[in-house]
């Protein structure tokens, strides 16, 4: 296969995405592939499925996994199934629910989430009414079959809080015996657009006792163009309950803030959650990612991985009103978590093959990052994206790859006068493809291991060595050959 580096530059190395690495094949001389070596993938297809937003996949249930979202029209509920994430952005549609063509819920439906609860499927949706469309209040879909595409639902009416105001984005999880229910509602008194609320569930169809109101758009970046809380999802892991949610508005300006709980205290004690004071998931320029936002969590298929799952345009202006523009996308990509237990987001990943990060096989707990431009190792690296690459198709021909930076796409690892590696700025040159490819072995230490050797150079490869990423000429002693071996993760 031969790419031209023109190519290679204007899709920022996406000509790779779902092709060109798994043709850089094993050769007879021991080459590894991208695809080799890289650990068993979630999918980067991206988007994985067009102008679907508020985008929700279950975790999976008998097998397989199911996606519904908004669609632009804002006139119906659709589920799509497949026994794989990558298999939904192809996967047969079904609508199981249209809006009447007049009266309640005549107007636009928003927002559903799949959920099943004892046996039975439930679809808890926003919608409003023909002779209003903006007044939002949230609706129950049942179904008894096993199978959330089949013929058998059955409106279960309106799920009813406190107040009769604007309501949407419920979500629902279980917890220590507990089933919660999570919403954004305007509050009488509050002057927001809408606010965050918990409260316990009866029933699937019911609530239980007063809510609680969790958060409260007060933040500088929760108040752009609308003041905001909204779209809440929960993950419970390393004893603590983490619950995202959206902010601002549905522009360029949407973002995803935290809450966080510790697992054994009382959820429906506001004084039990912390909100983060800055975003953690945002519009990012390099990347070409806008308004990444109203996320929900799944696992991949290894059942241990968690994956992100959210909207995001790929363009900035927008002519109109945001929320009639069609082309929030469903996108999804993999959760990291840090040293202390809390999540890492990193940022919304742009297009492209395989994200990966690379560990030296004589520092295993420590990654590969770029710091001011220079190649380092780091433990316990919290700018995620600063340590994930993309292995792409070299400068040099077939046979060489290249290492892309995920957060500056536009910036691929080069080694420079001979001695320092550092993320620079693509060029057309002769030099920096020659600088820039490498060809990728099996492991020198491991062949489940990476080793990259610098093009031109027989014996000299990237390396560790104190904290730094080097040219190096090993030997045959066992450290040697550790420091030029690297995890892909």
């Amino acid at each position: 296969m031969t790419i031209d580096r023109r190519d290679l530059f204007r899709a920022g190395g996406g000509v790779l995405a779902a092709t060109a690495v798994g043709t850089l094949s094993t050769s007879a001389s021991g080459t590894a592939s991208a695809a080799e070596a890289a650990p068993a993938s979630l999918t980067t297809r991206n988007p994985l499925v067009e102008q679907r937003a508020d985008p929700f996949i279950t975790r999976p249930v008998n097998g397989m996994y199911y996606l519904t979202g908004s669609v632009p029209e804002y006139d119906r509920l659709v589920v799509r199934g497949s026994s794989t994430i990558d298999g939904l952005a192809t996967a047969r549609e079904k609508t199981i629910w249209r809006r009447p063509s007049s009266g309640k819920m005549g107007g636009h439906i928003w927002a559903p989430e799949l959920h099943r609860i004892d046996g039975r499927w439930y679809v808890y949706f926003a919608a409003g009414d023909s002779d209003n469309v903006f007044r939002i209040r949230t609706y129950i879909l049942e179904s008894t079959s096993d199978d959330p595409r089949a013929d058998t639902w059955v409106l279960r009416g309106q799920m009813v809080t406190k107040w009769d105001t604007f309501t949407l984005d419920s979500t629902t999880f279980e917890h220590r015996g507990k089933r919660y229910f999570a919403w954004a509602q305007s509050e009488p008194g509050i002057e927001t657009n809408s606010n965050l609320y918990l409260a316990e569930m009866a029933s699937p169809l019911a609530l239980k006792g007063e809510p609680v109101r969790l958060a409260v758009p007060t933040l500088p970046w929760e108040i752009q163009g609308f003041k905001v809380n909204e779209g809440p999802a929960v993950l419970v892991r390393n004893g603590r309950v983490f619950m995202t949610y959206s902010a601002s508005a549905t522009d360029s300006r949407y973002c995803m803030g935290l809450l966080t709980a510790d697992e054994r205290s009382d959820l429906l004690d506001p004084r039990s959650w912390t909100k983060s004071p800055q975003p953690v998931f945002t519009t990012n320029e390099a990347t070409r990612q806008y308004g990444p936002g109203h996320n929900s969590f799944t696992v991949a298929e290894d059942g241990r991985t968690d994956v992100l799952v959210y909207h995001a345009r790929d363009y900035r202006d927008i002519t109109g009103d945001p929320l009639y523009d069609p082309n929030r996308h469903t996108r999804v990509q993999r959760l990291y978590w840090n040293d202390d237990g809390t999540p890492s987001f990193g940022v919304p990943v742009g297009k492209g093959g395989p994200c990966v990060r690379l560990s030296p096989l004589d520092a295993p707990a420590l990654f590969v990052r770029h710091y001011e431009y220079r190649l380092t190792v780091d433990g316990d690296v919290r700018e995620l994206a600063d340590s994930q690459f993309r292995v792409v198709a070299g400068f040099r021909g077939a046979g060489t790859v290249a290492l892309q930076s995920v957060n500056f796409p536009d910036r691929y690892v080069r080694v420079v006068d001979g001695s320092t590696v550092r993320v620079d700025p693509y060029d057309e040159s002769d030099a920096y493809g020659r600088t820039a490819s490498f060809t990728q072995v099996p492991g020198l230490a491991d062949r489940q291991a990476v080793s990259f050797r610098l093009t031109g150079e027989s014996a000299t490869y990237l390396a560790h060595d104190n904290g730094r990423i080097l040219p190096f000429r090993p030997g045959t002693g066992v450290r040697d050959r550790q420091r030029v071996s690297f995890r892909l993760s």
